[in-house]
């Protein structure tokens, strides 16, 4: 299902874009007015003028690279679903299941911007609805969970909170812009209560971010 209402510029479009995605292609998967998406780009670009370059580069890179690392979690994805008859997560008791569930993943968050590899596209596709909304949904939800976890991560190591533009470090930029995702949700009124009060308990802060006085945490601090 679409969603009713988006907070310009939307994260999502943004990182499509950023992908090399063109508008028409990102209005295609989101389901959404070409029209709307070409509005959210440019008010993006207007706050990040280096974003154009980026999508410029990003049609110019290279097709996505096949490793064998990935071709092992391929099979192993494969064998996994035929011996247990379901698709591994990233919530699994085993650490070789959770390390399978994040591979699969980035596969969906790949199928859904339109970039994942050929070979991987036809070998998943023996598994029937592994890329389903449904589906989706649920990877939304670890995702949202991983998110949460890689800030508590960095901020216990004494980390500011990450920006998601005028940065270069594409971890940073990733946990920017779902931090920042979170903020303008919440503005809307359209934050899940239960993920703002967790927020708020684990993440004491996060609304305000940089220049806030708890934006970044000193050695006594984290000691206390």
């Amino acid at each position: 299902m679409t969603r009713s209402r988006r907070t310009a510029p939307d994260a999502e479009f943004v990182l499509m874009y950023r992908k090399g995605l063109p508008a028409s292609k990102i209005a295609t998967i989101t389901r959404a007015a070409e029209t709307t998406v070409r509005y959210h780009l440019q008010l993006a670009v207007r706050s990040d003028p280096g974003l154009r370059d980026e999508h410029q580069a990003a049609l110019a890179a290279p097709a996505p690279r096949i490793t064998q690392a990935g071709l092992r979690n391929l099979a192993d994805v494969l064998a996994f679903h035929q011996t247990e008859g379901r698709l591994p997560t990233t919530g699994g008791k085993a650490a070789k299941e959770r390390a399978l569930g994040a591979w699969l993943l980035h596969r969906r968050q790949e199928s859904a911007a339109g970039t994942l590899s050929p070979t991987y596209r036809d070998g998943l596709a023996a598994i029937t609805g592994w890329d389903s909304p449904s589906t989706r949904k649920a990877d939304d939800e670890a995702r949202w969970q991983l998110r949460l976890k890689d800030l508590q991560t960095l901020r216990a190591a004494g980390g500011d909170w990450p920006r998601h533009a005028k940065t270069n470090d594409l971890q940073e930029r990733t946990l920017g812009m779902w931090l920042h995702g979170q903020r303008m949700s919440r503005r809307a009124g359209r934050m899940d209560p239960a993920k703002e009060k967790l927020l708020d308990e684990l993440l004491p802060g996060w609304r305000e971010g940089r220049g806030h006085r708890g934006g970044r945490r000193t050695a006594s601090s984290r000691a206390g």
